[in-house]
């Protein structure tokens, strides 16, 4: 099966799709809502609708977070180009969904604890 099989179509792989719309198919794919995926990204929920309607995106370190929590990869999800995530249940080697979820959950607890790390690293005098 192909990328744009597991989509179901190819409209979030070719020149037509924007951000907003990959943001939206992503989140939707992984069974999101846009209150879920606002909670997890620390932001708030129109932060996601004014993402996914594209009258802003996010900044680079919420980028990365959102790549993170939507399993794509950061080209994919500000180009369209390379390979479109797929829909499965469980991981493409077997992982449960749920297992992988944590993991997904940790990466993003980790970004957030190392901007805090930075954060307060800059407020050190010297």
């Amino acid at each position: 099966m192909t990328s744009e099989e597991d989509w179901g179509t190819d409209d979030y792989t070719d020149g037509a799709a924007t951000f907003g719309d990959r943001v939206t198919a992503a989140r939707e794919a992984l069974g999101l809502s846009v209150a879920q995926l606002s909670r997890q990204l620390g932001v708030k929920t129109e932060t996601i609708l004014n993402w996914e309607a594209d009258r802003s995106e996010p900044r680079a370190n919420k980028l990365q977070m959102l790549a993170g929590v939507l399993n794509v990869s950061l080209v994919w999800l500000m180009t369209g180009e390379g390979e479109a995530p797929s829909v499965e249940a469980d991981g493409a080697d077997g992982v449960p969904a749920p297992l992988l979820q944590e993991i997904r959950a940790i990466r993003i607890e980790q970004l957030r604890l190392a901007e805090r790390l930075a954060r307060l690293l800059r407020r050190i005098p010297g």
